[in-house]
């Protein structure tokens, strides 16, 4: 079977754009329908908008199933690139975090916001801070031409170690006590973002190629190739629409999050792209691993912050401002990392 390589076609080349549009249209329907809001309430399962859930799994099965499962496999065996992924996310992340919440709202921007705001924001910074992403992540990972296997291994491990040290890692950070942590909350989405699209991605590419051979494996990938995309950009319309009343009441605190959470995903991804250098990482390895500490769960994030501050407070509205963020910054750090392939030696 021939190795295929993931080519930037025009809708990927101008995926931030389609973002931006995207973006802007979730807060114009949020506006103009508020009860879209009620709507996605309507039907959730342990929490979770449904079709938000099946917009997730259109983006990562098409994924899935172009995911050489054999690599998966060799991916676990590899001690160093799954070490600097948990070094960075669990040991490193949280705490840089924290600082620059500390740094901004305390310090730099304490006079604007005030004491007690400050204090939500940092939280808000800080609940982002200790999730690391998962299912976004393997999208960031296809679009750099990753090894998809460590990718995977990676979400699957981030997603455990999220439901031992969230908690923990919320109480020494957060200025409160008692934090709960959603376990069945972010045990289903791990089944349902990660575990049915790797399922169906890997039976329906074993039936293919096993049944009806490469050509017609190769025509099935060809029709799935704007799958992932579409889904993407219907997920951030969904995923803004119901936020859009916080977002757009505030946004000069929105500005105001934005400095410090962009700095915090170039450092990571800065410490974490060095770092995967001078170890020897190939690129097809050091790119996931640096993103993948970069990145945030940011629905993790938000479902907390309202759950322990409130809808309408600035913990939520600093979560809430994670998510804008965050796909407009990880498609540069593709972009970023698809440029400087040749700082690193290529896998055969």
């Amino acid at each position: 079977m021939q190795k295929h390589e993931h080519k930037l076609g025009t809708f990927e080349r101008y995926l931030t754009l389609w973002v931006a549009i995207c973006i802007g249209l979730g807060l114009i329907l949020g506006e103009t329908f508020p009860q879209i809001t009620e709507f996605f309430e309507a039907f959730e399962i342990m929490g979770y908008p449904v079709i938000v859930a099946i917009a997730l799994f259109l983006m990562i099965y098409p994924i899935m199933v172009q995911t050489d499962f054999g690599k998966i496999i060799r991916a676990g065996k590899t001690v160093k690139p799954l070490t600097t992924t948990l070094i960075l996310n669990w040991a490193i992340k949280p705490f840089t975090m924290a600082f620059l919440a500390w740094l901004f709202f305390r310090i730099i921007f304490i006079d604007i916001v005030g004491y007690d705001l400050g204090s939500e924001l940092m939280a808000g910074m800080i609940l982002l801070g200790i999730a690391p992403c998962t299912a976004m992540v393997l999208v960031w990972g296809y679009l750099s031409r990753s090894n998809m296997g460590h990718v995977v291994v990676m979400v699957a491990i981030n997603s455990l170690t999220m439901v031992v040290l969230y908690g923990p890692l919320a109480v020494l950070l957060l200025p409160i006590a008692d934090v709960p942590v959603p376990i069945a909350r972010v045990a289903f989405g791990v089944l349902a973002y990660v575990g049915l699209p790797l399922a169906a991605g890997y039976y329906t590419r074993k039936i293919y190629l096993e049944k009806k051979g490469e050509k017609a494996f190769e025509k099935l990938t060809g029709k799935l190739h704007y799958v992932s995309p579409a889904a993407l950009l219907f997920t951030i319309v969904a995923i803004v629409s119901p936020q859009s009343g916080i977002v757009l009441a505030n946004p000069l605190l929105v500005l105001l999050v934005l400095i410090p959470l962009i700095i915090q995903i170039f450092a990571i991804f800065g410490i974490g792209y060095f770092v995967s250098s001078k170890i020897g990482l190939s690129y097809e390895d050091a790119a996931p691993t640096s993103q993948i500490a970069a990145s945030n769960h940011f629905e993790v994030a938000i479902a907390m912050a309202i759950t322990l501050f409130g809808i309408d407070s600035g913990a939520t509205l600093a979560a809430v401002t994670g998510m804008l963020i965050e796909v407009p910054v990880m498609l540069m750090i593709v972009q970023i990392c698809l440029r400087t392939q040749h700082w690193f030696v290529r896998k055969k």
